[in-house]
């Protein structure tokens, strides 16, 4: 089969036969940035415990900002913006982190034989590392407040599936594009921080003025922020239509996305 095939059954057999590779990588990835460190990997425990204090110090303390529909705790407020902020930080790290994945390697593109297309899914996977000790984190929040942590809870798979999907094909997309567009690690870091605001991390959609609910529609980040936070928090199943529709972008926005990155990568060599 052509290296630049599009078929999701080549990414497959790609992921099968390296999967030793990919994994390794994303050891390498996800510990790369805590070397030589004092704390080293606690920086993942303690980086999201201190944004964590200060969200929750800003919006339920000096902008007195309340939860539609919660107590006025501020330990409850801080469970449920750090559930969102888990679930976008997976967006966030992956996105801003795709500019380079193919620009900051180089001497990987000149190989011919490596599967550049695993990249991509190196990033979201150690995305995900740091994310699992988020939703710990957050689940054994969720029981000190409460008491107890819904049965709902072990659904989140479900919720999170087609969301990582939809955040690789993007990755797949914007890595390969910034190996000719240049611009494009600018114009992320500036989306990244303006989908932050518009997205429900800081407030519910239902918050939002009438007029401007359509962008809790059109935002693709809304319903996985809610979705989770509906299982953990509130112990609500999604509807099954909203997971139709999440999984539905998600499996589109990834074939999408690899199928781009594969048309794009014949002409890494000679841009790099």
């Amino acid at each position: 089969m052509n290296t630049s095939s599009v078929s999701p059954l080549k990414l497959a057999r790609v992921v099968g036969d390296r999967w030793s590779l990919i994994l390794d990588l994303t050891k390498r990835d996800a510990l790369g940035r805590y070397k030589n460190s004092w704390l080293g990997v606690l920086w993942s425990l303690v980086t999201p415990l201190l944004m964590l204090a200060v969200f929750t110090f800003v919006f339920s303390t000096i902008f007195n900002v309340r939860w539609p529909g919660g107590t006025a705790s501020k330990t409850e407020f801080a469970v449920i913006l750090f559930a969102g902020l888990v679930v976008f930080n997976i967006f966030a790290e992956c996105l801003n982190k795709a500019p380079a994945v193919i620009v900051g390697n180089m001497s990987l593109v000149k190989k011919v034989v490596f599967p550049l297309e695993v990249l991509p899914l190196v990033t979201l996977l150690s995305s995900l590392v740091h994310a699992f000790i988020g939703f710990v984190i957050l689940l054994a929040f969720q029981f000190a407040v409460s008491g107890r942590l819904p049965a709902e809870s072990m659904f989140l798979p479900v919720v999170l599936l087609p969301f990582c999907l939809f955040v690789l094909g993007l990755t797949w997309f914007f890595s390969a594009l910034a190996v000719y567009v240049r611009d494009v690690a600018q114009t992320i870091g500036v989306m990244v921080t303006m989908l932050l605001f518009l997205s429900p991390v800081f407030f519910p959609s239902s918050a939002l003025p009438a007029d401007w609910r359509v962008l809790a529609h059109v935002n693709p980040l809304a319903l996985p922020i809610e979705q989770v936070r509906d299982l953990v928090i509130w112990g609500r199943l999604p509807a099954p239509a909203d997971v139709l529709r999440t999984s539905v972008i998600g499996l589109v926005t990834a074939w999408a996305g690899f199928a781009w990155f594969q048309k794009a990568r014949k002409g890494f060599a000679d841009v790099l």
